[in-house]
């Protein structure tokens, strides 16, 4: 997943499976999952969110160490759009 040149490794569709169920399984109630790049450590990671507006916060504080890939919603598994 995320095959592009601005990011040098793939995520594994298992691993993105995997994040979703614990998403899914956390007692904190997350109905969001935001994908960002690490760019020092050159790998994807998961931030897990309870509402949609927290997606735009987490995106408007992002840096050059951190991309905002993706979001999607937990349950329905819908992308959901950055702004």
């Amino acid at each position: 997943m995320f095959e592009t040149q601005n990011f040098k490794n793939t995520l594994e569709e298992d691993i993105f499976d995997t994040w979703l169920q614990k998403g899914r399984e956390s007692r904190m109630g997350y109905q969001y999952m935001l994908i960002v790049w690490l760019v020092m450590e050159e790998e994807y990671k998961p931030i897990y969110l309870v509402n949609k507006k927290d997606i735009d916060q987490v995106v408007d504080v992002s840096n050059i160490t951190e991309v905002p890939v993706a979001a999607y919603d937990l349950y329905s598994e819908s992308k959901v759009s950055l702004s």
